[in-house]
Formats: C-alpha cells, sequence, structure tokens
C-alpha cells in the first residue's frame, strides 16, 4: 500500500473493540483514527475523522449499524464500510447490504481475512466471508429471499453467467473486463442488463443473490 488507509471501528462492546486494535495496530499500511460504541457516536465522529473503511457492527444500543450505514453513506457516498456480524443474524445481512455495505465479515474471522476484505473494499470490489456465504446459501427459508419468488427462475446468458461468477469472486469492473477481454464499457451493459432482469440495484445486493439463487450454476 502506498499510503495508510484510515479505519474507525464501531461496536458497542469495549473488549471487542479492543481485540481488534490490538489486531491491527501493528498491520502495515493501516492506522486507527478513532472508535465509537455505537451509531449515534459514530457519526458524531464521522465529520472530524473521514476514515477510508469502517468496521461496522450491526445491532448497537442508541443507533444501529444499519441505520449508521444508510445515513453516513448518505454524507459520504465514497465511504467503504465493512459489516462485522455473527451467524443467526441473515436478515440483518440483507439490511446492511441495502444500506451500502460493500462487505460482511464474521467477528470471528481472523487477521488475514479481515485485511483482505479491507483491501478489497477499499479497491471498490465486494467482500462476504465464505463460510457466511454457504450459511446463507443452505438457508431456504423464503422469508429471507433477496427477491420476490416471480424473479427467482430468470434466464441469464452465458456471458451474464460469467459476469456473476466473476462478481462473486470479488472481481472489479476492470478485472472482469481483463479477464474476458472485453471493454469496460461492454461489463458495464452486462451489468446493467443483470440489473434489470433482476431488479436489484446495488452490486453487493446482486452478489447475495447470485449466490443464495444459485445463478451461476443454471
Amino acid at each position: 500500500m502506498d499510503r495508510h488507509i484510515k479505519l474507525i471501528i464501531v461496536d458497542d462492546h469495549q473488549m471487542f473493540r479492543e481485540g481488534l486494535k490490538f489486531l491491527l495496530r501493528e498491520t502495515p499500511g493501516i492506522k486507527l483514527i478513532g472508535e465509537a460504541e455505537n451509531g449515534k457516536f459514530f457519526l458524531k465522529l464521522l465529520d472530524d475523522a473521514k476514515p477510508d473503511v469502517v468496521l461496522m457492527d450491526i445491532s448497537m444500543p442508541e443507533m444501529d449499524g444499519i441505520e449508521a450505514t444508510r445515513q453516513a453513506l448518505m454524507k459520504y457516498p465514497d465511504l467503504k464500510i465493512i459489516a462485522l456480524t455473527m451467524f443467526g443474524e441473515e436478515n440483518y445481512y440483507y439490511q446492511m447490504i441495502q444500506a451500502g455495505a460493500k462487505g460482511l465479515v464474521l467477528k470471528k474471522s481472523g487477521k488475514t481475512e479481515l485485511v483482505s476484505a479491507i483491501e478489497k473494499v477499499l479497491k471498490g470490489e465486494s467482500y462476504f466471508s465464505n463460510e457466511l456465504l454457504i450459511n446463507i446459501i443452505s438457508k431456504t427459508d423464503k422469508e429471507k429471499l433477496l427477491i420476490s419468488d416471480k424473479t427467482v427462475d430468470i434466464k441469464f446468458t452465458k456471458r451474464e453467467k460469467q459476469i456473476l461468477d466473476l462478481l462473486i469472486r470479488g472481481f472489479s469492473t476492470s478485472h472482469i473486463a481483463a479477464e474476458l477481454n472485453i471493454s469496460h464499457r461492454t461489463v458495464e451493459g452486462h451489468k446493467a442488463r443483470l440489473f434489470d432482469k433482476t431488479g436489484i440495484r446495488n452490486t453487493s445486493r446482486l452478489i447475495l443473490a447470485a449466490m443464495r439463487h444459485k445463478w451461476t450454476g443454471k
């Protein structure tokens, strides 16, 4: 990394924050510039701190991570937010993605995965813990579907499936263009058609939907 990534930790458990700070304190390229115990305090901190990446807990008092993410991105749309979550919070996963979070990382993840997530979202990519994705895919409760049953059986072209597969693997638009030997504009055109077909307008949410409904395997 050419410069330090400025990072804020938002979590209502002090012991967890201390653990994260210890984990990341000696990591090259990452600079911890602040912490908050809830979303309300985080928003007050945000204007002065101006972080690159935020590690955001979901369930917190005063203001939860979903609302804090939504409000922060309304003001700073380029801010990269990674949700810190646990198993059993599936409904919250979807709400965090809808609010604009670029990644979901399990709280039990190790340092290597967390740093990888930070680096990926900073480059404009999405990141989801593999273990978490497997858990989402295994769920069949219709109340947790991202989209309506009417649009689950969508017919995709071979190229659209390729684009979806590469998005799931964390490729950015430029990386997809290079991998498939097509132009950046062509990739964006395919993504636009994917959004139209699915009714989804958020790349991260599209990735979750593709994983859940196994669109790339059809």
